[in-house]
């Protein structure tokens, strides 16, 4: 029985990454054979990660069944799982975000939810001695994942140890680190062939407050001027959006990874309210900065407010 390692849908770097290290482990480590899939394409981020470390696209898939045997890496939330994640046989999961609950197994399970700023930190501590074994297509799946999720250093998720591993890794690697990451940052910003609605998707999460069901959307960019001036056309495909995905309203900031701060859209006066409410912010027009946002885990989600 191969076990399927998987995260999130819409996976950015540390959901593409971290399944490929996790079912490289199970597999190389443990001798328990694993594979790696995704649920939706990657971001333009992690497709470059995947290219830079020579590994190959892993299958996409849209379920799981009764049959699979599942780890769940970087999500705990059913919502940004299968549809029928309640059903397959969930064995591990391994995350860095808040306990949504929700999710039912078959038997008890491994569970590790730790505060650190990336899921591929806490598969280091997982590894112990066997970190050794890693190859360097490993080492740069996680130093990426590290980057990614950390914004080079620049968010608040940081820790001591997420910062200390990618500074271990790019020394090993013989890589100057601030040069990957702005290699990495630059395709995380090429977003010109995405459509409106695929620029609103690339990076979300599903989050209530109350009664409201919100579409959470980040952008982090290097070039927000791309993303700004189409916010016109953006915020008009907020509504179908929203309609098709079954939220109320669709958030998106726009995080401008070098001036550490975000712009959120205001297309309507619940959207004004929740920049208000939320951030203390004083709204005049149809989007506000809100300096030092940069964590959707950590800055954004936690202070919703309607």
């Amino acid at each position: 029985m191969t076990t399927l390692v998987f995260g999130h849908k819409s996976p950015d770097t540390d959901s593409t990454g971290s399944p490929l290290i996790w079912a490289w482990y199970l597999s190389e480590v443990r001798q328990q054979p694993a594979k790696a899939v995704l649920l939706g394409e990657p971001n333009t981020e992690a497709a470059f990660v995947l290219k830079k470390w020579g590994c190959d696209m892993p299958e996409i898939i849209s379920d799981v069944s009764a049959d699979d045997t599942c780890v769940i890496v970087d999500t705990n939330n059913p919502a940004e799982l299968p549809p029928s994640i309640n059903d397959a046989n969930v064995v591990q999961i391994i995350d860095h975000h808040k306990l949504t609950g929700g999710l039912e197994t078959k038997a008890p399970i491994d569970v590790t939810i730790k505060p650190l700023a990336c899921t591929a930190t806490i598969m280091h501590n997982l590894m112990g001695e066997n970190d050794t074994k890693m190859t360097d297509q490993i080492k740069g799946l996680m130093l990426s994942c590290i980057l990614s999720d950390t914004l080079e250093f620049r968010s608040p998720t940081t820790t001591d140890q997420d910062k200390a591993l990618a500074e271990q890794l790019a020394k090993e690697l013989g890589l100057d680190l601030s040069a990957y990451a702005a290699e990495m940052f630059e395709a995380k910003s090429d977003v010109s062939a995405f459509s409106d609605a695929e620029l609103i998707r690339m990076d979300s999460k599903e989050y209530a407050v109350g009664d409201t069901k919100f579409r959470v959307s980040v952008l982090e960019t290097t070039a927000p001027k791309i993303v700004l001036d189409r916010k016109d056309s953006i915020m008009a495909t907020f509504e179908d959006v929203a309609k098709e995905d079954g939220v109320d309203q669709v958030l998106l900031f726009v995080v401008d990874i070098l001036n550490e701060e975000a712009t959120l859209f205001v297309p309507n006066d619940l959207v004004k309210g929740v920049a208000e409410k939320s951030f203390g912010a004083t709204v005049t027009g149809d989007s506000v900065v809100l300096p030092g946002i940069m964590s959707r885990k950590k800055q954004i989600i936690p202070n919703l407010k309607v």
